[in-house]
């Protein structure tokens, strides 16, 4: 798909049928995720791959009411930042190395015909602590976001332009 087909025709999928996703379309969405840009290439970030209907059941009560989508989805993908791997400097880059990285993979699905959703966790302190409780996380891995994937039950590839000329400015405010 053509990036910027890809871009308009995005949308979040909360609703998915009961097809599975193969290991191929998983590791390609994982590489996609690793593809980004990352601060210094220090690649802040870290991947749950979640199949267990269970489990998936469980991210969604420790997330809250908005995580309702990963109950239904094939798969989620838990995308954490590794506090190991952070810049003393500028500790707090793993959260721009994992968003990248969680854009990539819906791209990445949405481009293999696959629906997905961005659920965040980081910064409610809520979240994160349910979901590092529930994976029994390390100290250094912060869960950032949740992202469910799956068939969409109602597939829509309707372009959009959500360009808004009020929110751009040319060399000044």
């Amino acid at each position: 798909m053509d990036t910027l087909k890809a871009l308009a025709t995005r949308k979040s999928v909360r609703e998915f049928t009961d097809e599975g996703l193969t290991f191929e379309d998983i590791k390609t969405i994982l590489t996609a995720g690793m593809s980004g840009p990352t601060c210094e290439n220090k690649r802040m970030w870290s991947f749950i791959v979640v199949r267990n209907k269970e489990t998936l059941g469980k991210m969604a009560v420790a997330n809250g009411l908005d995580a309702s989508p990963v109950r239904r989805a094939a798969i989620g993908i838990l995308v954490c930042g590794d506090l190991d791997r952070a810049l003393p400097e500028a500790p707090d880059y793993w959260v721009i190395d994992a968003s990248i990285a969680a854009q990539n993979m819906v791209l990445a699905a949405h481009d293999l015909g696959i629906g997905s959703v961005w659920l965040g966790c980081w910064p409610m302190e809520d979240r994160v602590q349910e979901i590092k409780e529930l994976f029994r996380l390390p100290e250094n891995i912060v869960p950032h976001s949740i992202l469910a994937l799956g068939y969409a039950t109602e597939p829509d590839l309707t372009e959009r332009n959500l360009y808004e000329g009020d929110r751009v400015h040319f060399d000044e405010w």
